[in-house]
């Protein structure tokens, strides 16, 4: 069993305080492979002090410096990539392609978008030209607490770090501690590339552990969280007593609304997108709503989707999808997929228990329902496992109304050929990203949602800005 029970502090590797073991498990297998220590206050006590000591060296660095930085820990990372890759499939389960070229790789792109980002950055600029005297300076918040989590882990813990090491921030990493050891991996990978001590630590923990005590925390600066509303809510108000700035990325219930004219991949992709990761992230169209013109069709190709969607073992490559997480999860799932056939949901792929074959893992069928109607359970929660709700819609109005139906608001889908439509459609959605047509969104494209989806933006310039404090002077004089 590997032995990852070591924090990173101020630049090393630290026996915990205390100890408090917890074993990782391989969700293939249900069996440990590795253990971890979970931090208690001290430990956390004293990453907070190492960057808090970092602070002033790493804020007031040139610019470049930083910048400097960040170029080395790019070329590192892309030298361990398969070494990434392999540990993300196996903590979390995610197939080991998709984990090369799409779990890994996301830790590559968000390192090159904001690397070209912060040359947009203007850390001091003129008013403007009816105040000559007047500048903005834009600086570091100053000690962060980064908290990220299992499903997507280098992707939300560089969409984080990087964009603080570039504003000049210092940093305590708390990752999920059921998928820690990519973020151990990072660990190394950013002392390889020099960031100097101090600046950036982690500290392995539960939410009501290092996660409460971060955002407790009096010299925390800001909260950076990416999880559950549940944990948002908590960490909003235990941040409350300091005003420190919280940032959340949380769940989403995402709609892919469907029209007759939409292309003929349109339905096929919608639900493969469903499925992928397993279900398992923030931003999947878990919400069909389909014209009713189309409907029985649309149905009947999401059922066939689901039906040739294979399951397998994450250690084999090719095109197939994991298991779930871990036991809590599955669980999850399950009773969710119960709900919605008591409920009267049409079960048309899939339903409870494992697919055939397969009595060990975490792993679930591919599951469609269609007659859902958008008070149902299946369309309200956020299910975070590979299961499709199909509603039918007859207008373009009712569309709009069942999609904005949601306490969530992060990512909503469009799939039409009627440019004028989508783009009626994409200033009425309530969600901070709209995706058209099976168009990706741009590098630096701004990521983060509405309403019980948080506030803030990853990414680009915004993710940048986010880690940033507006500072007004006048009498500056002339340059």
């Amino acid at each position: 069993m590997l032995d990852k029970r070591q924090f990173y502090i101020d630049g090393a590797w630290t026996a915990p305080k205390a100890a408090s073991d917890l074993e990782v498990i391989d969700p293939s297998t249900e069996e440990p492979y590795a253990v971890i220590a979970l931090g208690g206050q001290a430990d956390t006590d004293a990453a907070v002090a190492a960057a808090r000591a970092a602070l002033n060296g790493w804020m007031y660095a040139d610019p470049r410096e930083r910048r400097a930085v960040v170029e080395r820990i790019l070329a590192a990372y892309e030298a361990r990539a398969d070494e990434m890759a392999e540990t993300i499939s196996r903590e979390m389960g995610a197939p080991i392609d998709l984990a090369r070229n799409a779990q890994a790789a996301a830790g590559i792109g968000h390192l090159k978008g904001y690397l070209a980002a912060f040359d947009h950055i203007e850390f001091e600029a003129p008013l403007g030209d009816h105040a000559p005297e007047d500048r903005i300076i834009k600086e570091a918040v100053g000690v962060c607490g980064l908290i990220t989590p299992w499903n997507w882990p280098m992707n939300q813990v560089t969409l984080k770090t990087v964009p603080a090491l570039l504003a000049g921030c210092t940093m305590v990493l708390k990752p999920s501690e059921v998928a820690p050891l990519s973020s151990m991996l990072y660990a190394e990978i950013l002392h390889e590339a020099g960031v100097p001590k101090g600046v950036f630590n982690l500290v392995n923990g539960d939410g009501a552990g290092v996660g409460t005590q971060l955002s407790v925390h009096p010299e925390v600066d800001m909260v950076s969280h990416t999880g559950s509303g549940r944990a948002g809510i908590a960490i909003s108000k235990n941040a409350a007593d300091t005003l420190k700035r919280v940032h959340l990325e949380l769940g989403g219930k995402g709609a892919n609304i469907i029209f007759p004219d939409a292309d003929d991949d349109a339905v096929r992709r919608g639900a493969a997108h469903c499925f992928s990761n397993t279900g398992q992230s923030c931003n999947a169209p878990t919400r069909m709503l389909v014209s009713r013109e189309i409907y029985d069709d649309a149905v009947e190709i999401a059922r066939r989707t689901a039906e040739a969607t294979q399951v397998g073992p994450p250690s084999e490559p090719g095109k197939h999808i994991g298991p779930l997480v871990n036991a809590a999860q599955f669980d999850k799932v399950q009773d969710l997929i119960q709900t919605g056939i008591d409920e009267g949901a049409r079960l048309v792929a899939g339903g409870v228990g494992r697919p055939e074959g397969v009595n060990r893992g975490y792993y679930v069928r591919p599951t469609v329902f269609a007659d859902v109607s958008n008070d149902m359970t299946i369309a309200r929660e956020e299910i975070f496992g590979p299961v499709l709700s199909v509603i039918p819609f007859d207008t373009e109005a009712e569309a709009i109304r069942i999609a904005n139906d949601t306490p969530y608001g992060l990512t909503n889908y469009v799939q039409s050929g009627d440019d004028a439509r989508r783009q009626r459609l994409a200033r009425r959605l309530r969600s901070g990203m709209v995706e058209m047509n099976g168009k990706s969104r741009g590098r630096g494209a701004p990521f983060g949602g509405m309403k019980q989806s948080g506030n803030g933006r990853e990414g680009g310039v915004w993710g940048i800005e986010d880690f940033l404090e507006v500072k007004a002077v006048s009498g500056w004089g002339r340059d």
